[in-house]
Protein backbone atom coordinates (compact mmCIF):
# COMPACT_ATOMS: atom_id res chain seq x y z
CA UNK A 1 0.00 0.00 0.00
CA UNK A 2 0.85 3.31 -0.44
CA UNK A 3 1.69 5.70 2.37
CA UNK A 4 -1.36 7.53 1.74
CA UNK A 5 -3.49 4.50 1.40
CA UNK A 6 -1.78 3.35 4.79
CA UNK A 7 -3.06 6.43 6.42
CA UNK A 8 -6.68 6.31 5.60
CA UNK A 9 -6.25 3.10 6.80
CA UNK A 10 -4.83 3.63 10.55
CA UNK A 11 -7.16 6.56 10.68
CA UNK A 12 -9.92 4.54 11.41
CA UNK A 13 -7.68 2.12 13.72
CA UNK A 14 -6.91 5.23 15.69
CA UNK A 15 -10.06 6.17 16.27
CA UNK A 16 -11.28 3.18 17.05
CA UNK A 17 -8.52 3.67 19.84
CA UNK A 18 -9.52 6.94 20.72
CA UNK A 19 -13.59 6.06 21.28
CA UNK A 20 -12.06 3.47 23.30
CA UNK A 21 -10.19 5.56 25.70
CA UNK A 22 -12.61 7.85 25.58
CA UNK A 23 -15.06 5.49 26.84
CA UNK A 24 -12.53 4.51 29.36
CA UNK A 25 -12.06 7.72 31.03
CA UNK A 26 -15.86 8.68 31.36
CA UNK A 27 -16.16 5.83 33.11
CA UNK A 28 -13.39 6.15 35.33
CA UNK A 29 -14.37 9.47 35.90
CA UNK A 30 -18.05 8.41 36.68
CA UNK A 31 -16.76 5.14 38.73
CA UNK A 32 -14.92 7.67 41.29
CA UNK A 33 -17.34 10.58 41.85
CA UNK A 34 -20.29 7.77 41.95
CA UNK A 35 -18.59 6.14 44.54
CA UNK A 36 -17.67 9.18 46.59
CA UNK A 37 -20.42 11.38 46.41
CA UNK A 38 -23.36 8.89 45.47
CA UNK A 39 -24.40 8.20 49.55
CA UNK A 40 -24.29 11.47 50.69
CA UNK A 41 -27.50 11.81 52.57
CA UNK A 42 -27.07 14.74 55.51
CA UNK A 43 -25.20 18.43 55.79
CA UNK A 44 -22.35 16.44 57.12
CA UNK A 45 -21.25 14.12 54.26
CA UNK A 46 -20.72 17.36 52.80
CA UNK A 47 -17.63 17.99 54.81
CA UNK A 48 -15.67 15.24 52.39
CA UNK A 49 -15.43 18.06 50.23
CA UNK A 50 -13.00 19.57 52.07
CA UNK A 51 -10.71 16.32 51.65
CA UNK A 52 -11.89 14.72 48.60
CA UNK A 53 -10.11 16.88 45.84
CA UNK A 54 -6.70 16.78 47.62
CA UNK A 55 -6.25 13.18 48.11
CA UNK A 56 -7.13 12.96 44.30
CA UNK A 57 -4.77 15.30 43.98
CA UNK A 58 -1.86 13.25 46.03
CA UNK A 59 -2.24 10.28 44.34
CA UNK A 60 -2.07 12.29 40.54
CA UNK A 61 1.00 14.03 41.75
CA UNK A 62 2.40 10.82 43.36
CA UNK A 63 1.39 8.60 40.06
CA UNK A 64 3.16 11.53 37.79
CA UNK A 65 6.31 12.13 40.15
CA UNK A 66 7.16 8.74 40.81
CA UNK A 67 6.07 6.56 37.98
CA UNK A 68 5.88 8.53 34.90
CA UNK A 69 8.76 10.68 36.34
CA UNK A 70 7.56 13.18 32.88
CA UNK A 71 4.87 16.64 33.13
CA UNK A 72 2.06 15.15 31.62
CA UNK A 73 -0.07 18.90 32.13
CA UNK A 74 -1.57 21.10 29.75
CA UNK A 75 -2.45 18.07 27.25
CA UNK A 76 -3.23 20.43 24.01
CA UNK A 77 -0.24 22.80 24.39
CA UNK A 78 1.98 19.27 24.97
CA UNK A 79 0.32 18.17 21.51
CA UNK A 80 1.06 21.52 19.94
CA UNK A 81 4.76 21.51 21.04
CA UNK A 82 5.40 18.06 19.76
CA UNK A 83 3.88 19.16 16.37
CA UNK A 84 6.98 22.04 16.39
CA UNK A 85 9.50 20.97 18.12
CA UNK A 86 9.55 17.35 18.23
CA UNK A 87 8.51 16.00 15.10
CA UNK A 88 4.75 14.89 15.93
CA UNK A 89 6.66 12.23 18.37
CA UNK A 90 5.12 11.79 21.90
CA UNK A 91 6.49 9.37 23.92
CA UNK A 92 4.00 6.34 24.40
CA UNK A 93 3.21 6.10 27.94
CA UNK A 94 1.32 9.11 27.30
CA UNK A 95 -1.29 6.91 25.51
CA UNK A 96 -2.29 5.71 28.79
CA UNK A 97 -0.61 7.82 31.82
CA UNK A 98 -3.06 11.11 31.31
CA UNK A 99 -5.91 8.88 31.08
CA UNK A 100 -5.09 7.27 34.29
CA UNK A 101 -4.00 10.85 36.33
CA UNK A 102 -6.77 12.78 35.07
CA UNK A 103 -9.70 10.01 36.17
CA UNK A 104 -8.14 10.05 39.25
CA UNK A 105 -7.66 13.68 39.49
CA UNK A 106 -11.50 14.30 38.14
CA UNK A 107 -13.31 11.62 39.87
CA UNK A 108 -11.85 12.70 43.46
CA UNK A 109 -13.48 16.75 43.13
CA UNK A 110 -10.74 18.03 40.93
CA UNK A 111 -11.95 21.30 39.60
CA UNK A 112 -10.59 20.32 35.75
CA UNK A 113 -12.12 18.96 32.86
CA UNK A 114 -10.95 15.56 31.08
CA UNK A 115 -10.73 16.67 27.59
CA UNK A 116 -7.21 18.02 27.20
CA UNK A 117 -6.11 14.75 28.66
CA UNK A 118 -8.03 12.93 26.21
CA UNK A 119 -6.97 15.15 23.64
CA UNK A 120 -2.95 14.47 24.22
CA UNK A 121 -4.29 10.81 24.63
CA UNK A 122 -5.78 10.86 21.69
CA UNK A 123 -2.75 12.27 19.73
CA UNK A 124 -0.21 10.23 21.64
CA UNK A 125 -2.21 6.98 20.11
CA UNK A 126 -2.11 8.34 16.60
CA UNK A 127 1.71 9.71 17.01
CA UNK A 128 3.06 6.23 18.11
CA UNK A 129 0.93 4.11 15.33
CA UNK A 130 1.91 6.15 12.63
CA UNK A 131 5.91 5.85 14.07
CA UNK A 132 5.27 2.82 14.46
CA UNK A 133 4.63 2.05 10.85
CA UNK A 134 7.37 4.19 9.74
CA UNK A 135 5.68 7.18 8.12
CA UNK A 136 6.86 10.58 7.05
CA UNK A 137 6.59 13.73 9.53
CA UNK A 138 3.51 14.71 7.46
CA UNK A 139 1.38 11.58 7.74
CA UNK A 140 2.46 11.26 11.41
CA UNK A 141 1.14 14.93 12.12
CA UNK A 142 -1.81 14.03 9.87
CA UNK A 143 -2.51 10.52 12.38
CA UNK A 144 -1.58 12.77 15.47
CA UNK A 145 -4.25 15.20 14.31
CA UNK A 146 -6.85 11.85 13.96
CA UNK A 147 -6.17 10.90 17.26
CA UNK A 148 -7.17 14.24 18.64
CA UNK A 149 -10.15 14.88 16.37
CA UNK A 150 -11.53 11.31 17.64
CA UNK A 151 -10.78 12.28 20.98
CA UNK A 152 -12.78 15.04 21.15
CA UNK A 153 -15.45 13.39 18.90
CA UNK A 154 -15.20 10.25 21.05
CA UNK A 155 -15.62 12.12 24.95
CA UNK A 156 -18.77 14.52 23.39
CA UNK A 157 -20.13 12.54 20.46
CA UNK A 158 -19.25 15.42 17.85
CA UNK A 159 -17.60 13.89 15.04
CA UNK A 160 -17.62 17.48 13.10
CA UNK A 161 -16.25 19.58 16.21
CA UNK A 162 -13.52 17.03 16.39
CA UNK A 163 -12.02 17.81 13.14
CA UNK A 164 -12.66 21.30 13.33
CA UNK A 165 -11.03 21.07 16.94
CA UNK A 166 -7.78 19.67 14.92
CA UNK A 167 -8.33 22.24 11.80
CA UNK A 168 -8.53 25.04 14.27
CA UNK A 169 -6.08 24.66 17.05
CA UNK A 170 -3.85 21.71 16.74
CA UNK A 171 -2.60 21.66 12.29
CA UNK A 172 -1.62 24.97 10.75
CA UNK A 173 -1.63 23.55 7.15
CA UNK A 174 -4.01 20.92 5.93
CA UNK A 175 -5.07 19.71 2.36
CA UNK A 176 -8.37 18.41 1.52
CA UNK A 177 -6.90 15.14 0.82
CA UNK A 178 -5.73 15.60 4.65
CA UNK A 179 -9.41 16.04 5.75
CA UNK A 180 -10.36 12.58 5.02
CA UNK A 181 -8.22 10.99 7.60
CA UNK A 182 -9.76 13.39 9.88
CA UNK A 183 -13.15 12.18 8.91
CA UNK A 184 -12.92 8.44 9.43
CA UNK A 185 -11.16 9.17 12.45
CA UNK A 186 -14.04 10.94 14.30
CA UNK A 187 -16.96 8.92 12.62
CA UNK A 188 -15.43 5.61 13.82
CA UNK A 189 -14.29 6.95 17.34
CA UNK A 190 -17.92 8.38 17.63
CA UNK A 191 -19.53 5.27 16.83
CA UNK A 192 -17.37 3.56 18.73
CA UNK A 193 -18.95 5.58 21.84
CA UNK A 194 -22.38 5.61 20.56
CA UNK A 195 -21.95 1.73 21.31
CA UNK A 196 -20.67 1.92 24.86
CA UNK A 197 -22.71 4.98 26.42
CA UNK A 198 -25.29 5.20 24.39
CA UNK A 199 -27.34 7.40 21.92
CA UNK A 200 -28.07 10.16 24.51
CA UNK A 201 -26.77 13.77 24.26
CA UNK A 202 -23.81 14.49 26.47
CA UNK A 203 -25.82 17.39 27.29
CA UNK A 204 -30.07 17.18 26.91
CA UNK A 205 -31.33 20.36 27.44
CA UNK A 206 -34.87 22.31 26.72
CA UNK A 207 -34.70 25.22 24.64
CA UNK A 208 -36.75 28.20 23.79
CA UNK A 209 -36.76 28.79 20.03
CA UNK A 210 -34.87 31.60 18.41
CA UNK A 211 -36.97 34.88 17.97
CA UNK A 212 -35.55 37.88 16.25
CA UNK A 213 -36.09 40.11 19.27
CA UNK A 214 -33.52 38.50 21.43
CA UNK A 215 -30.44 39.33 19.06
CA UNK A 216 -29.22 42.42 21.16
CA UNK A 217 -28.83 40.32 24.03
CA UNK A 218 -27.00 37.88 22.00
CA UNK A 219 -24.62 40.77 20.76
CA UNK A 220 -24.74 41.80 24.78
CA UNK A 221 -23.85 37.92 25.91
CA UNK A 222 -20.98 37.70 23.06
CA UNK A 223 -19.34 41.44 24.66
CA UNK A 224 -20.04 39.78 28.24
CA UNK A 225 -18.14 36.06 27.24
CA UNK A 226 -15.17 38.10 25.79
CA UNK A 227 -14.91 40.31 28.89
CA UNK A 228 -14.69 36.73 30.71
CA UNK A 229 -12.79 35.26 28.18
CA UNK A 230 -9.97 37.68 29.02
CA UNK A 231 -10.33 37.28 32.81
CA UNK A 232 -10.03 33.15 31.90
CA UNK A 233 -6.96 33.54 30.33
CA UNK A 234 -4.40 35.68 32.49
CA UNK A 235 -6.06 34.75 35.95
CA UNK A 236 -5.29 31.37 35.00
CA UNK A 237 -1.79 31.98 33.82
CA UNK A 238 -1.18 34.32 36.14
CA UNK A 239 -2.18 31.72 39.24
CA UNK A 240 -0.56 28.63 37.84
CA UNK A 241 2.81 30.70 37.34
CA UNK A 242 2.29 31.85 40.84
CA UNK A 243 1.43 29.22 42.50
CA UNK A 244 4.24 26.99 40.98
CA UNK A 245 6.71 29.25 42.54
CA UNK A 246 6.06 28.30 46.04
CA UNK A 247 8.85 25.78 46.87
CA UNK A 248 8.61 22.32 47.59
CA UNK A 249 5.85 19.92 45.56
CA UNK A 250 4.50 18.84 48.91
CA UNK A 251 3.97 22.54 50.02
CA UNK A 252 2.80 23.37 47.14
CA UNK A 253 -0.02 20.43 47.14
CA UNK A 254 -0.93 20.81 50.90
CA UNK A 255 -1.39 24.72 50.20
CA UNK A 256 -3.54 23.76 46.78
CA UNK A 257 -5.75 21.17 48.31
CA UNK A 258 -6.32 23.18 51.14
CA UNK A 259 -7.44 26.47 49.01
CA UNK A 260 -9.56 23.76 46.64
CA UNK A 261 -10.99 21.79 49.62
CA UNK A 262 -12.38 25.26 51.11
CA UNK A 263 -13.54 26.61 47.68
CA UNK A 264 -15.71 23.36 46.81
CA UNK A 265 -17.44 23.17 49.86
CA UNK A 266 -18.16 26.91 49.92
CA UNK A 267 -19.62 26.46 46.37
CA UNK A 268 -20.40 22.66 45.41
CA UNK A 269 -20.90 23.06 41.85
CA UNK A 270 -16.98 23.76 41.54
CA UNK A 271 -16.61 19.83 42.44
CA UNK A 272 -15.40 18.10 39.29
CA UNK A 273 -16.25 18.83 35.87
CA UNK A 274 -19.14 20.88 37.17
CA UNK A 275 -21.60 19.20 34.49
CA UNK A 276 -24.36 18.11 37.31
CA UNK A 277 -24.56 21.97 38.17
CA UNK A 278 -24.63 22.48 33.78
CA UNK A 279 -27.40 19.82 33.55
CA UNK A 280 -29.83 22.09 35.96
CA UNK A 281 -29.39 25.54 34.22
CA UNK A 282 -29.92 24.24 30.85
CA UNK A 283 -32.88 22.34 31.87
CA UNK A 284 -34.73 25.11 33.81
CA UNK A 285 -34.45 23.31 36.90
CA UNK A 286 -35.22 24.64 40.41
CA UNK A 287 -31.74 25.82 41.33
CA UNK A 288 -31.51 24.95 45.72
CA UNK A 289 -28.09 24.18 47.56
CA UNK A 290 -29.50 24.69 50.72
CA UNK A 291 -28.55 21.04 51.94
CA UNK A 292 -25.53 20.57 49.97
CA UNK A 293 -23.60 24.50 51.02
CA UNK A 294 -23.93 26.11 54.56
CA UNK A 295 -24.18 29.21 52.43
CA UNK A 296 -28.00 27.72 51.15
CA UNK A 297 -29.39 29.95 54.39
CA UNK A 298 -28.38 32.79 51.88
CA UNK A 299 -30.09 31.33 49.09
CA UNK A 300 -33.47 32.86 49.72
CA UNK A 301 -34.10 35.84 47.78
CA UNK A 302 -33.79 36.41 43.60
CA UNK A 303 -30.66 38.01 43.66
CA UNK A 304 -28.88 35.42 45.56
CA UNK A 305 -28.82 32.97 42.60
CA UNK A 306 -27.49 35.32 40.14
CA UNK A 307 -24.66 36.13 42.66
CA UNK A 308 -23.97 32.93 43.72
CA UNK A 309 -23.21 31.94 40.39
CA UNK A 310 -21.43 34.93 39.30
CA UNK A 311 -18.43 34.44 42.24
CA UNK A 312 -19.07 30.07 41.22
CA UNK A 313 -17.85 31.49 37.77
CA UNK A 314 -15.11 33.66 38.90
CA UNK A 315 -13.81 31.26 41.65
CA UNK A 316 -13.78 27.86 38.81
CA UNK A 317 -10.77 29.97 37.60
CA UNK A 318 -9.13 29.68 41.09
CA UNK A 319 -10.32 26.13 41.54
CA UNK A 320 -8.85 25.05 38.28
CA UNK A 321 -5.26 26.58 38.56
CA UNK A 322 -5.23 25.00 42.11
CA UNK A 323 -6.15 21.62 40.77
CA UNK A 324 -3.20 21.92 38.14
CA UNK A 325 -0.79 23.82 40.03
CA UNK A 326 -0.99 21.31 42.74
CA UNK A 327 -0.34 17.96 41.32
CA UNK A 328 -3.83 17.35 39.21
CA UNK A 329 -3.88 16.29 35.88
CA UNK A 330 -6.68 17.92 34.02
CA UNK A 331 -7.53 20.81 31.32
CA UNK A 332 -9.16 24.32 30.22
CA UNK A 333 -11.84 22.65 27.91
CA UNK A 334 -14.48 21.08 30.41
CA UNK A 335 -13.95 24.67 32.68
CA UNK A 336 -14.19 26.87 29.62
CA UNK A 337 -17.53 25.14 29.13
CA UNK A 338 -18.54 25.62 32.36
CA UNK A 339 -17.45 28.95 32.89
CA UNK A 340 -19.53 29.86 29.68
CA UNK A 341 -22.49 28.33 30.81
CA UNK A 342 -22.70 29.56 34.19
CA UNK A 343 -21.75 33.58 32.49
CA UNK A 344 -24.75 32.81 30.21
CA UNK A 345 -27.09 31.86 33.13
CA UNK A 346 -25.85 35.02 35.05
CA UNK A 347 -26.32 37.40 32.37
CA UNK A 348 -29.94 36.33 31.40
CA UNK A 349 -31.17 35.91 35.11
CA UNK A 350 -29.41 39.63 36.16
CA UNK A 351 -31.68 41.06 32.90
CA UNK A 352 -34.91 39.49 33.75
CA UNK A 353 -34.70 40.11 37.55
CA UNK A 354 -34.16 44.03 36.30
CA UNK A 355 -36.97 44.09 33.50
CA UNK A 356 -39.15 42.12 35.85
CA UNK A 357 -42.95 42.95 34.66
CA UNK A 358 -41.98 44.65 31.94
CA UNK A 359 -43.19 42.02 29.63
CA UNK A 360 -38.89 41.52 28.64
CA UNK A 361 -37.65 37.85 28.99
CA UNK A 362 -34.38 36.68 28.28
CA UNK A 363 -34.73 32.73 27.58
CA UNK A 364 -32.00 31.45 30.30
CA UNK A 365 -31.38 27.92 29.01
CA UNK A 366 -30.52 29.23 25.82
CA UNK A 367 -28.42 31.36 27.14
CA UNK A 368 -27.00 28.86 29.36
CA UNK A 369 -26.26 27.01 25.87
CA UNK A 370 -24.39 30.01 23.92
CA UNK A 371 -22.69 31.10 27.15
CA UNK A 372 -20.74 27.75 26.58
CA UNK A 373 -19.92 28.67 22.59
CA UNK A 374 -19.11 32.28 23.47
CA UNK A 375 -17.01 31.37 26.17
CA UNK A 376 -14.84 28.53 23.69
CA UNK A 377 -14.50 30.93 21.03
CA UNK A 378 -12.76 33.46 23.27
CA UNK A 379 -10.45 31.52 25.39
CA UNK A 380 -9.80 29.18 23.08
CA UNK A 381 -9.89 31.55 19.92
CA UNK A 382 -11.75 28.51 17.97
CA UNK A 383 -14.67 30.11 16.82
CA UNK A 384 -16.14 27.17 14.27
CA UNK A 385 -15.47 24.44 17.34
CA UNK A 386 -17.35 26.44 19.69
CA UNK A 387 -20.41 26.55 17.09
CA UNK A 388 -20.50 23.30 15.75
CA UNK A 389 -19.24 21.80 19.31
CA UNK A 390 -22.45 23.32 21.26
CA UNK A 391 -24.86 22.42 18.42
CA UNK A 392 -23.62 19.18 18.28
CA UNK A 393 -23.51 17.88 22.23
CA UNK A 394 -26.79 19.20 22.48
CA UNK A 395 -29.00 18.83 19.68
CA UNK A 396 -29.58 22.89 19.50
CA UNK A 397 -28.97 23.38 15.90
CA UNK A 398 -32.31 25.49 15.80
CA UNK A 399 -29.71 28.14 18.00
CA UNK A 400 -27.57 28.10 15.19
CA UNK A 401 -27.81 32.22 14.24
CA UNK A 402 -27.24 33.02 17.70
CA UNK A 403 -24.24 30.67 18.27
CA UNK A 404 -22.94 32.45 15.32
CA UNK A 405 -23.52 35.54 16.25
CA UNK A 406 -22.17 35.60 19.87
CA UNK A 407 -19.33 33.11 19.24
CA UNK A 408 -18.26 35.66 16.83
CA UNK A 409 -18.60 38.96 18.39
CA UNK A 410 -16.91 36.97 21.40
CA UNK A 411 -13.81 35.79 19.53
CA UNK A 412 -13.51 39.22 17.53
CA UNK A 413 -13.65 41.38 21.12
CA UNK A 414 -11.21 38.82 23.03
CA UNK A 415 -8.42 38.77 19.97
CA UNK A 416 -8.40 42.49 19.63
CA UNK A 417 -6.63 42.22 23.43
CA UNK A 418 -5.71 39.05 23.52
CA UNK A 419 -3.43 37.87 20.38
CA UNK A 420 -3.49 33.90 21.38
CA UNK A 421 -5.42 31.59 23.30
CA UNK A 422 -4.98 30.28 26.50
CA UNK A 423 -3.23 26.89 24.85
CA UNK A 424 -1.19 28.95 22.71
CA UNK A 425 -0.05 31.97 24.73
CA UNK A 426 3.11 30.60 26.78
CA UNK A 427 4.30 29.00 23.68
CA UNK A 428 4.03 31.80 21.44
CA UNK A 429 6.15 34.17 23.46
CA UNK A 430 9.17 31.60 23.28
CA UNK A 431 8.77 31.25 19.67
CA UNK A 432 7.50 27.57 19.31
CA UNK A 433 4.37 28.36 18.34
CA UNK A 434 3.35 27.13 15.13
CA UNK A 435 0.93 29.26 12.57
CA UNK A 436 -1.28 29.24 9.36
CA UNK A 437 1.47 31.24 7.51
CA UNK A 438 3.66 28.57 5.95
CA UNK A 439 6.98 30.97 5.99
CA UNK A 440 6.74 31.21 9.83
CA UNK A 441 5.77 27.77 10.40
CA UNK A 442 8.89 26.34 8.46
CA UNK A 443 10.97 28.35 10.45
CA UNK A 444 9.56 26.94 13.34
CA UNK A 445 10.27 23.87 12.58
CA UNK A 446 13.47 24.46 11.82
CA UNK A 447 16.10 24.02 14.40
CA UNK A 448 19.85 25.72 14.17
CA UNK A 449 21.65 22.79 15.64
CA UNK A 450 20.53 20.82 12.89
CA UNK A 451 21.78 23.25 10.54
CA UNK A 452 25.52 23.47 12.11
CA UNK A 453 28.45 23.01 9.72
CA UNK A 454 31.38 21.77 11.64
CA UNK A 455 33.75 20.51 9.09
CA UNK A 456 35.83 24.44 9.03
CA UNK A 457 39.15 23.98 10.57
CA UNK A 458 40.00 26.32 13.67
CA UNK A 459 43.63 27.90 14.22
CA UNK A 460 44.68 29.47 17.16
CA UNK A 461 44.50 33.26 17.60
CA UNK A 462 48.35 33.37 18.03
CA UNK A 463 49.64 30.61 15.28
CA UNK A 464 51.70 31.72 12.96
CA UNK A 465 51.33 32.41 8.78
CA UNK A 466 53.14 29.22 9.07
CA UNK A 467 50.88 26.85 10.61
CA UNK A 468 47.60 28.31 8.90
CA UNK A 469 48.90 27.67 5.31
CA UNK A 470 49.12 23.97 6.88
CA UNK A 471 45.30 24.72 8.37
CA UNK A 472 44.64 25.53 4.72
CA UNK A 473 46.61 22.44 2.69
CA UNK A 474 44.67 20.10 4.46
CA UNK A 475 40.91 21.82 4.44
CA UNK A 476 38.36 22.15 1.74
CA UNK A 477 36.66 25.16 3.51
CA UNK A 478 37.85 28.88 2.47
CA UNK A 479 36.85 30.14 6.01
CA UNK A 480 38.69 29.23 8.99
CA UNK A 481 37.34 29.88 12.89
CA UNK A 482 39.83 31.81 14.89
CA UNK A 483 39.69 30.91 18.67
CA UNK A 484 41.62 31.50 22.27
CA UNK A 485 43.40 28.65 24.51
CA UNK A 486 40.13 27.93 25.79
CA UNK A 487 38.22 27.61 22.35
CA UNK A 488 36.29 30.66 22.49
CA UNK A 489 35.38 32.47 19.22
CA UNK A 490 37.60 35.54 18.40
CA UNK A 491 37.16 35.91 14.74
CA UNK A 492 37.61 34.28 11.27
CA UNK A 493 40.06 34.41 8.51
CA UNK A 494 39.35 33.96 5.23
CA UNK A 495 41.24 32.34 1.84
CA UNK A 496 41.45 35.61 0.16
CA UNK A 497 43.01 37.52 2.99
CA UNK A 498 46.02 35.24 3.35
CA UNK A 499 46.22 34.49 -0.60
CA UNK A 500 49.24 37.30 -1.25
CA UNK A 501 51.19 36.26 1.19
CA UNK A 502 50.58 32.44 1.52
CA UNK A 503 53.62 31.52 -0.40
CA UNK A 504 55.77 33.83 1.16
CA UNK A 505 57.96 31.92 2.96
CA UNK A 506 59.85 34.42 4.83
CA UNK A 507 56.20 35.88 6.51
CA UNK A 508 55.63 32.42 8.02
CA UNK A 509 57.32 33.18 11.22
CA UNK A 510 56.84 37.02 11.47
CA UNK A 511 53.37 37.08 10.67
CA UNK A 512 50.17 35.71 12.98
CA UNK A 513 46.67 34.48 12.62
CA UNK A 514 45.61 37.66 14.23
CA UNK A 515 47.53 40.09 11.94
CA UNK A 516 44.70 38.71 9.22
CA UNK A 517 41.36 37.96 11.03
CA UNK A 518 38.56 40.19 11.20
CA UNK A 519 35.45 40.18 13.69
CA UNK A 520 32.49 38.46 12.48
CA UNK A 521 29.52 40.93 11.85
CA UNK A 522 27.01 38.61 14.28
CA UNK A 523 26.86 35.64 16.30
CA UNK A 524 24.65 32.58 16.35
CA UNK A 525 23.86 30.43 19.41
CA UNK A 526 23.19 27.15 19.11
CA UNK A 527 19.48 27.33 20.49
CA UNK A 528 18.22 30.16 19.05
CA UNK A 529 15.04 30.35 17.00
CA UNK A 530 15.80 30.34 13.40
CA UNK A 531 13.31 33.47 12.85
CA UNK A 532 16.06 34.84 14.76
CA UNK A 533 18.87 33.74 12.93
CA UNK A 534 17.27 34.89 9.32
CA UNK A 535 17.18 38.70 10.86
CA UNK A 536 21.04 37.97 11.23
CA UNK A 537 21.54 37.48 7.89
CA UNK A 538 19.14 39.55 6.40
CA UNK A 539 20.39 42.34 8.74
CA UNK A 540 24.54 41.69 8.03
CA UNK A 541 24.26 40.08 4.86
CA UNK A 542 26.72 37.54 5.24
CA UNK A 543 26.76 34.10 3.68
CA UNK A 544 28.17 32.59 6.91
CA UNK A 545 27.69 33.08 10.54
CA UNK A 546 29.57 31.61 13.34
CA UNK A 547 27.65 29.45 15.83
CA UNK A 548 28.76 29.61 19.64
CA UNK A 549 27.45 28.54 23.32
CA UNK A 550 26.36 30.90 25.58
CA UNK A 551 29.92 31.15 27.05
CA UNK A 552 30.64 31.67 23.01
CA UNK A 553 32.78 28.22 23.01
CA UNK A 554 33.79 28.03 19.09
CA UNK A 555 30.74 25.25 17.62
CA UNK A 556 30.62 25.73 13.90
CA UNK A 557 29.44 27.76 11.29
CA UNK A 558 25.37 28.08 9.83
CA UNK A 559 25.45 28.96 6.13
CA UNK A 560 22.42 30.62 4.31
CA UNK A 561 22.56 28.33 1.97
CA UNK A 562 22.36 25.50 4.18
CA UNK A 563 18.91 27.38 5.52
CA UNK A 564 17.30 27.84 2.01
CA UNK A 565 18.10 23.51 1.47
CA UNK A 566 16.35 23.08 4.67
CA UNK A 567 14.25 25.29 4.04
CA UNK A 568 12.86 24.04 1.18
CA UNK A 569 13.22 20.10 1.87
CA UNK A 570 10.79 21.16 4.82
CA UNK A 571 8.08 23.38 3.25
CA UNK A 572 7.81 20.53 0.72
CA UNK A 573 6.83 18.11 4.00
CA UNK A 574 4.44 20.50 5.23
CA UNK A 575 2.95 22.00 2.18
CA UNK A 576 -0.54 20.65 0.33
CA UNK A 577 -0.68 18.24 -1.81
Amino acid sequence: MSEKDQVLVLSLVVGVFCGLASVLLKEAIDFFHHGLTSWFESGSDYFLYLVYPGIGMLLSMLFVRYVIKDNIGHGVTKVLLAVSKNESRIKPHNMWSSLAASSVTIGFGGSVGAEAPIVYTGAAIGSNIGRKMGLSYRNITILLGCGAAGAVAGIFKAPLAGVLFTLEILLFNISMSSILPLLLSTVSATVVSYLFLGDSLPFECTLSPFTMKNIPFYILLGLFCAGCSVYFTRTTLWLEDWIRSIEGPFTRWFFSAACLGLLIFLFPPLYGEGYDALSILLNGKEITFENETILGFLMNTPWTIPVFFLLTMLLKVFSMSLTNAGGGVGGTFGPTLFVGAVAGFVLARSLNLVFEGTGISVPEQNSVLVGMAGLMAGVMQAPMTAIFLIAEISGGYELLIPLILTSTISFGATRIVEQYSIYTKRIAKRGELLTHDSDQAVLTLLKTSDLIESDFTPVKIDAGLGELVEAVAGSSRNIFPVVDARRHFQGYVSLEDIRKDMFKKDLYDKMHVYNYMKSSPAYVYVDEKMDSVMKKFEKTDAWNLPVVDHNRTYIGFVSKSKIFSAYRNQLREVSHD
